[in-house]
């Protein structure tokens, strides 16, 4: 689904990027229907007019910018994993989890536009979970097939396993106002260790 008219010069592209930036900033802090416009483009520091060469209304910027965040872990995620190569699910799992962590350090605003967006278009919504289900259920089915995870629903675990990474960035992030260190990721880990990996 297009939501964006994507530049075609460097110019452009810092342009729509400066854009993307103040409407997280703005969606996280005020809410998407409190923000208008006029205050993302003011944030930007572009015309308002300018905001309407790459989207046609409030909703397209908001579902991009849902979209992009959520390609952009994707392939944080696909990159360290390619990077670390590991070798068990549990390694995996913590290589996921730090990510994850340390990504929504960097755009906490995630929470706000991924929840938000339940109440916009359930399907965009659904489908945000779903690609990293995916990506998950692969994993999953490798690591029970070679007998190292319990023979578990795959996209049951997917979510549970997702929500994990979730609530306790958000109970850091939003309600604790703390950063999670390693000792909380060894945590979420040893969690998963536990329930799921055979002795």
């Amino acid at each position: 689904m297009e939501y964006v008219k994507l530049p075609k010069t460097k110019r452009g592209e810092l342009t729509l990027k400066k854009i993307c930036e103040a409407a997280e900033e703005l969606f996280a802090q005020n809410g998407f229907y409190t923000t208008e416009i006029s205050d993302i483009t003011r944030k930007a520091g572009v015309a308002t007019g300018t905001f309407y060469t790459y989207f046609p209304d409030k909703n397209s910027v908001f579902l991009y910018l849902m979209d992009d965040l959520g390609r952009k872990l994707r392939q944080e995620i696909k990159q360290a994993k390619l990077e670390k190569s590991p070798q068990s699910f549990i390694e995996l799992e913590r290589i996921s989890a730090r990510v994850y962590l340390s990504f929504v350090q960097r755009h906490w605003g995630i929470f706000h536009i991924v929840w938000q967006s339940m109440f916009m278009d359930v399907e965009v919504f659904k489908l945000y979970f779903e690609r990293f289900s995916r990506g998950y259920i692969k994993e999953i089915k490798q690591a029970q097939e070679s007998g190292e995870i319990h023979e578990i629903d795959p996209a049951l675990l997917s979510f549970i396993l997702m929500g994990t990474h979730q609530f306790v960035a958000l109970k850091h992030y939003v309600f604790d106002g703390t950063e999670p260190d390693e000792a909380v990721i060894d945590q979420m880990v040893e969690f998963v260790a536990r329930g799921l990996c055979k002795e």
